[in-house]
């Protein structure tokens, strides 16, 4: 009998809700294990030496990075699938998964969930305002992408949810956590996002909840 999957994560990394998604669209039961990534113990550290999460044991493996997990998971779990069937969707998709987990990780992400929350749990440093408000500026052109691809595709990469869809969603929902997302500047990514949150898989999401930071009221409304 297989063993338990057992991730090790973090709740509000949107790597780690990355690849929590992917599992649950994969219908996989798993064991959370809540690592303190930025002060990682010597065990988590023989599992990843990177000192990064997520990282995932699987059947007596050790997986880490987020992308390099989910591919493993489609190869693995190819039904229902998490990419596309032709080249050049499945090129697509894998590159707005680069672009969420790299671009907007960078421009966005960071500056907002890390300033205005990651910093106080790891150390209780102030946010520096000029990181949150060139993190605003540039959620606002992010936005605007998302919005003009969602006009033309059903999903982001196209007709059917991919792993682009479960990358951004990851990244947002992060963000909405600490209410950052001005969720009235599309209504398509509205209508996304709300699908996306309507999911099985995102129910565990929803139910997050760092001690000391509640999420806003809005944040599990599946109506927002």
């Amino acid at each position: 009998m297989s063993q338990l999957a057992r991730l090790h994560h973090f709740p509000l990394s949107p790597f780690c809700r990355k690849v929590r998604l992917a599992l649950a669209e994969k219908r996989q039961k798993f064991e959370e294990v809540v690592e303190r990534y930025w002060e990682p113990s010597a065990e988590f550290l023989m599992l990843n030496p990177a000192g990064k999460v997520p990282v995932l044991k699987i059947e007596g493996r050790v997986l880490a990075e987020s992308t390099a997990i989910c591919e493993y998971l489609e190869e693995l779990w190819p039904d229902p699938p998490l990419l596309p069937e032709g080249p050049l969707d499945r090129a697509e998709a894998r590159r707005l998964v680069g672009w969420f987990d790299d671009k907007f990780y960078r421009e966005v992400t960071v500056n907002l969930l890390g300033e205005r929350l990651l910093k106080k749990v790891a150390g209780g440093r102030a946010p520096e305002s000029d990181k949150v408000m060139l993190g605003i500026r540039n959620c606002r052109f992010h936005i605007d992408y998302m919005a003009g691809l969602l006009d033309r595709r059903r999903w982001l990469a196209g007709n059917a949810i991919s792993l682009a869809d479960v990358a951004a969603a990851a990244q947002l929902s992060c963000l909405d956590y600490v209410s950052d997302v001005d969720w009235d500047r599309s209504e398509s990514l509205r209508i996304w996002y709300s699908a996306i949150k309507s999911r099985p898989s995102f129910r565990p999401l929803l139910s997050d909840h760092l001690p000391g930071f509640p999420p806003p009221p809005h944040y599990a409304d599946l109506d927002f």
